[in-house]
This record gives C-alpha cells, sequence and structure tokens, in this order.
C-alpha cells in the first residue's frame, strides 16, 4: 500500500478549503483518509495553514509520500525541514556554547620571577611604532683636512639605507603582531 499525503477538498462551491490528510493513493480525491494531519484555507489574507508537524514528520518517517502542494505546505509549516533534520539531509550545529577553556590560575608563590610594575606610557610605546631614529653622519675628511663630497654623499646613503631597514623591521614586526590577533 502506497501511502500519500495530499490535499482533500472540503467547503462550498467556489468557497474551496482542504484537510491535509494521509491516505492510500489509490483512494479518490476526497475518499476516506487514514489520518488528518492539518488543514488549509487559501481564501483567508493571509492563508491559514495549520499542520501537525509531530505527526506529519512521523508519516514522512514511515514512508508517506507528499504531493507537491502538500510538501509546499509542509515547508511552510517547518514540518519538511524537521523530517530532513532527522534523516540527516541537513546538519545543524548546536546553539549551546562550548565552554570556554580557562587558563589555570597560578599562585603568586609558584612564580620564579617578581612581577614588574609597568606604566600605561610603556604600554603605548610598545603598541605605537617607533618613528625612524635620526642618525648624524660626519661628513667624510681628507688627510688635509678637507671635507670629502663623494665619501660624504656614500656615507649618507648608507646611513639613509640603514634606517630604511629599521622602519620595514618595525613595519613587518607590527604586521605579524596583527595578523597573529586576527588568527
Amino acid at each position: 500500500m502506497s501511502v500519500k499525503i495530499r490535499l482533500t477538498r472540503v467547503g462550498k462551491k467556489k468557497q474551496p478549503s482542504y484537510r491535509v490528510v494521509v491516505m492510500d493513493s489509490r483512494r479518490p480525491r476526497d475518499g476516506k483518509y487514514i489520518e488528518q494531519i492539518g488543514r488549509y484555507e487559501p481564501r483567508q489574507d493571509p492563508s491559514l495553514i495549520e499542520i501537525d508537524n509531530e505527526r506529519a514528520v512521523d508519516w514522512l518517517n514511515k514512508g508517506a509520500q507528499p504531493t507537491e502542494r502538500a510538501q509546499k505546505l509542509l515547508e511552510v509549516s517547518g514540518a519538511w525541514t524537521q523530517f530532513r533534520v532527522a534523516r540527516g539531509d541537513i546538519l545543524t550545529i548546536d546553539d549551546t556554547p562550548a565552554p570556554a577553556e580557562t587558563p589555570e590560575p597560578v599562585a603568586l608563590d609558584d612564580l620564579d620571577e617578581e612581577p614588574v610594575p609597568v606604566s600605561l606610557d610603556e604600554i603605548q610605546a610598545e603598541a605605537e611604532p617607533a618613528a625612524p631614529e635620526q642618525t648624524e653622519v660626519e661628513g667624510a675628511r681628507t688627510a688635509d683636512g678637507t671635507e670629502d663630497e663623494e665619501e660624504t654623499a656614500e656615507l649618507l646613503d648608507d646611513a639613509a639605507a640603514e634606517v630604511d631597514k629599521g622602519a620595514a623591521a618595525s613595519r613587518l614586526t607590527m604586521d605579524e603582531n596583527e595578523g597573529s590577533d586576527e588568527a
């Protein structure tokens, strides 16, 4: 016997309302049914859909096949989703949060080092990138004591390269710190 979840028409002429029923597929549309699990009244605004989800899911688990219209009504009422979750088609995530892992408290006596007081200025200084340091370069002198312009220019270029390396290293360190916070 093939069991279907489908609609049977009730109501007056030109004023349809339907029962959502479980019945043998070989029976006529308005014939004898096994169980009524809900009702549908399309003429109301908004349409009334009233389905016993527990009974509908029970019949779906037993193998009853819904018609297209009955399946739409089951989807609206939420019974179809409950059935798919129970069957394993839809995976759900628990709403209860996992207990947070808290570190074990450490007694101050167990610490090897003395706690070091840190001022707010020191914390802010560590958080802010350091400004590039100004490097003084003494000009290159020749044997007679006059300044050699080419040597001085090379020394200035080397000092600028050193400052750029330091700034790049501090930016790289900051980027690594930011990346570890996001992960």
